[in-house]
C-alpha cells in the first residue's frame, strides 16, 4: 500500500492503494465514482477512458502510480457550471447513444482529438476512434456528433 494523491476533476483525492492497482479500480472501488466503466479490462473497448493531462487513456490498464501528479478528468468533469461541454452537447443533440455504456470512450476521445485537431476530417475522426467499441451500433450518429462538436468548439474559440 502507498499513499497517493490524485487530482480528479480539479479536486485532490488521497488514497492508500497498491501502486500497481489500475486507475479504474481506484476511481470506481476506492473513490466510488460511477464513471468510467469497466468494459473489457484489457484497454481494448474504451468504456474506461479518462483524460490524463488531456490525453484519452484507458484507465483499466494504467497503474495508479503512473497517474499520480497528473490532471485526471472523467466525463463528469467536462461540464462547467452545470452546462454540458460542447462535445457532450453535440452527442446529446445528435442522440448519439442508445445505452450509453461506452460514452466515456467516445466523448473523451473526441474531446482529446478536438483539443489537438479542432477541424478533423471524417477519416481523422474515424482513425482517432477506431479502437472504441459501441455494441449498440450507433457509430454513424457518433461520428456526426464529433463533427458537430468540432463546429461548436470552433464557434466558441
Amino acid at each position: 500500500m502507498a499513499r497517493t494523491t490524485l487530482t480528479i476533476n480539479g479536486k485532490p483525492h488521497v488514497v492508500d492503494v497498491d501502486p500497481d492497482t489500475p486507475l479504474l479500480y481506484v476511481l470506481r472501488d476506492t473513490l466510488e465514482m460511477n464513471n468510467p466503466r469497466f468494459g473489457c479490462g484489457l484497454g481494448q473497448c474504451g468504456a474506461c477512458t479518462v483524460l490524463v493531462d488531456n490525453r484519452a487513456v484507458r484507465s483499466c490498464s494504467l497503474p495508479v502510480s503512473r497517474a499520480a501528479g497528473s490532471k485526471i478528468i472523467t466525463i463528469e468533469g467536462l461540464a462547467a457550471a452545470g452546462r454540458p461541454h460542447p462535445v457532450q452537447q453535440a452527442f446529446i443533440d445528435e442522440q448519439a447513444f442508445q445505452c450509453g455504456y461506452c460514452l466515456n470512450g467516445w466523448v473523451l476521445t473526441a474531446k482529446a482529438l478536438l483539443d489537438t485537431n479542432p477541424k478533423p476530417t471524417e477519416t481523422e475522426v474515424r482513425r482517432a476512434c477506431e479502437s472504441l467499441v459501441c455494441r449498440c451500433g450507433s457509430h454513424t450518429r457518433i461520428f456526426s456528433a464529433v463533427q458537430r462538436a468540432a463546429k461548436n468548439v470552433a464557434v466558441k474559440a
